[in-house]
């Protein structure tokens, strides 16, 4: 009974049944809670976690109302329902009905639910109070179009952004965060996009001139003949960031941490709330895998410079103008590309929503020479002017005047025509094929990279489901037929992780995704073949017990190892809340499929000659060990397991794979994350298969974590640089 309940709610989970006509979502939740089984269900049942996630499916939807369910449940397992209010979000959302049934039940369950209110309470004292100042800041400013609040913004950002990301302020402890400015920002011209008119967007050259003569140019190139800076509406967008900043981060480090942090409990003291660590080792993982994160960035990095420098052709395009900055430029783009090849499985060419295609390479160097660029002719000037005068209004105007004396945009931000934009970069799609460039390349590039604002309005005028760019993700802002770029947004941003999320966030649904996913699987199933294992790919098992397993991604078999892989193909999340999600969604989903499949292989290698055969399984040796894993290509999660299952990143068995774990480690000191420690100059000090590979010490390697490890291990003879 318990493993069929558990069957069924692990079924409803999932969205079954799929086809289900015209059934509704909300017919979904009365079918299943209206289930003879549900009220005879035990507290343990209760308690576990799919039951807990099925409650808080119920607590997240408002259209079907069974509140004699939650005062059932709140009385046999009262624990159930308050995690799955937390899981639910409810402490953001506590106009819902949802919320109004957990709230009576104060008066019928006062000690299990007394305190779990109160504290719901202060919270939301806590949202409303910042929920007001938020949209009181937001009125001075409802006025501007998204083109001024933007030349706002862009002032701003030489303001408080630019230099302390230089490093020319020094941190302290209560400086803004870039990712938190810049998500503020975010934030505030998608507010101003939901809310303006629609021909603010449709802007010709006058338009601009016209807004930019009136709020920009009085603060750089101040006139007797001109009206005067607006700094009340500088100081109104200052404090508005402030709000914004506020808003997000009481969402971000309270709420939404109250909701998804299992390893952290919050306590009332009075009218306010304490934070006290309940699993150190559940907080601690947060960290670590941002930490790997940053690893794996400075692992591509030493693998594009070993390509380009391998490629002799590629190098020759270089040239020799600016040739430190663009070699630097020409080595991250070949690392972004290894990355979204051999990690996410991108071709060779990629598809802009326009349906223009174009080279991976070019489009990925064009966002680094566009990133160069602005490092060159903005900001490094712009920080020799504010370190020579002190000023950054002053230093800004002295910027934009040596713009004007050379005939180009020397602005906080930048705009152009399509077509002038075209011209500027078809020298970066030389090949030779097209020894003087190709426009349609060109073209194709900008829409690869272009966020279409008035469409983006449209979208969230109303209401319209689907997910948004980031600034960082497609840094060309079309208005009208102009496009706009933000010199402080393009040369600080990180151009991987906006390719990636570009590809596979945003993209994530257009037709290709599914191909994408495919050659994740074949090109990973090659790296294992490489080390001599027996692969297959998208193998479908008999039946077992008249189930489907489903289709295998890959099944690896060497030295009486067979690995049974389930790969899930996701984008770079930065907030708890999106990496809970995806654990308790995605990567509880895999789980439960990779439970199917192993159970599926070991039947198979057991009754099954030929496919026993065919992975080089010989029946006289016995039954090989079968170990089946998640391998993710995002980070989240890394290292938990899913019904037992052990969750790895893509990029780990890769590295593991090609036993280049050195490039984690900075083995040159390049940037600057040694942290002084010696450096060994052997790459078998480094290597994870000291005697010789085998499929055990591989699966030793995974399991462990060896991967990460940021030591050496010793080998006799090896020298030590210090």
């Amino acid at each position: 009974m318990a493993e069929a309940s558990v069957a069924a709610i692990e079924a409803f989970l999932d969205g079954k049944p799929q086809r289900s006509g015209k059934l509704s979502a909300a017919d979904k939740q009365s079918g299943f809670w209206s289930c003879a089984f549900i009220r005879g269900l035990p507290a343990e049942i209760w308690t576990a976690e799919p039951m807990v996630l099925a409650l808080a499916h119920y607590m997240r939807q408002e259209r079907y109302a069974n509140p004699a369910l939650i005062t059932h449940v709140a009385s046999i397992a009262p624990e159930a329902v308050r995690r799955a209010a937390r899981y639910s979000g409810l402490v953001l959302r506590q106009h819902s009905p949802r919320w109004r049934e957990i709230a009576e039940l104060a008066d019928s369950h006062a000690d299990e639910f007394n305190e779990f209110i109160r504290i719901f309470d202060v919270f939301e004292d806590a949202r409303l109070s910042r929920a007001t100042a938020l949209e009181q800041r937001k009125s001075p400013l409802g006025g501007l179009t998204p083109l001024e609040l933007l030349a706002y913004a862009s002032l701003y950002a030489f303001d408080h952004l630019v230099p302390p990301a230089l490093g020319l302020i020094p941190k302290t402890h209560d400086a803004i965060e870039m990712q938190d400015a810049w998500d503020a920002i975010n934030d505030l011209l998608k507010w101003k996009l939901a809310n303006c008119d629609p021909s603010s967007l449709q802007l010709g050259e006058a338009d601009i001139v016209d807004s930019m003569r009136r709020h920009l140019t009085p603060f750089l190139v101040p006139s007797r003949d001109q009206a005067p800076p607006r700094e009340d509406l500088y100081r109104a967008f200052a404090q508005l960031m402030d709000a914004m900043i506020e808003w997000n981060s009481f969402v971000a480090r309270s709420a939404e941490a109250f909701s998804y942090d299992d390893g952290i409990r919050f306590v009332r003291e009075g009218a306010r709330l304490e934070i006290v660590e309940r699993d150190a080792q559940a907080r601690a993982a947060w960290g670590r895998d941002g930490n790997k994160l940053t690893r794996l960035q400075g692992y591509w990095l030493y693998r594009g410079r070993d390509a380009l420098l391998a490629s002799e052709a590629t190098l020759a395009r270089v040239g020799r103008k600016n040739f430190d900055a663009n070699l630097q430029a020409f080595a991250k783009a070949m690392a972004t590309q290894l990355r979204l090849t051999e990690v996410y499985g991108v071709a060779d060419t990629v598809q802009a929503e326009s349906g223009l295609r174009v080279e991976l390479f070019h489009a990925l160097l064009a966002l680094e020479l566009m990133t160069a660029f602005f490092l060159k002719d903005f900001i490094r000037p712009y920080i020799d002017y504010l370190q020579q005068c002190g000023n950054a209004r002053t230093a800004l105007g002295r910027l934009a005047f040596d713009g004007m004396l050379r005939g180009e945009n020397r602005w906080p931000l930048t705009w152009s025509d399509k077509a002038a934009k075209i011209a500027r970069i078809r020298s970066w799609t030389v090949s030779s094929e097209f020894p003087q460039g190709n426009a349609k390349a060109a073209e194709a590039i900008l829409d690869f990279w272009t966020s279409d604002w008035l469409a983006l309005s449209d979208r969230l005028r109303n209401g319209e489901p689907g997910l948004q760019p980031e600034l960082f993700e497609r840094p060309m802002l079309k208005m009208g037929r102009t496009l706009f770029q933000l010199p402080w947004v393009v040369a600080l941003q990180n151009n991987a992780t906006g390719a990636i999320n570009n590809l596979r966030r945003i993209g994530a649904r257009l037709a290709g995704a599914r191909e994408d996913t495919r050659r994740i699987e074949h090109r990973l199933g090659e790296q294992f073949a490489e080390r001599n294992f027996r692969v297959q790919t998208n193998c479908q098992p008999a039946a077992l017990d008249g189930n489907d397993p489903g289709e295998v991604d890959l099944v690896c078999a060497r030295d009486d190892y067979v690995l049974v892989l389930e790969i899930k193909s996701t984008f770079l999340r930065r907030s708890q809340k999106d990496a809970w999600l995806h654990g308790s969604s995605t990567l509880r989903k895999a789980g439960l499929q990779l439970q199917r499949k192993v159970r599926a292989v070991s039947r198979a290698l057991a009754d099954d000659a030929d496919f026993a055969k065919d992975l080089g399984m010989s029946p006289t040796r016995g039954m090989p060990f079968v170990v089946g894993w998640i391998v993710d290509t995002s980070i989240e999660c890394d290292h938990q397991r899913f019904c037992g299952f052990l969750k790895i990143s893509l990029e780990e068995v890769l590295i593991a794979l090609r036993d280049d774990r050195r490039l984690l480690n900075d083995p040159d000191g390049l940037l600057g994350l040694t942290s002084g420690r010696p450096r060994q100059s052997s790459d078998a000090a480094w290597t994870l298969y000291e005697d010789a590979f085998s499929a055990a010490r591989f699966v030793h390697v995974i399991e462990h974590g060896a991967v990460w490890d940021e030591r050496p291990i010793h080998v006799e003879g090896a020298q030590q640089c210090n």
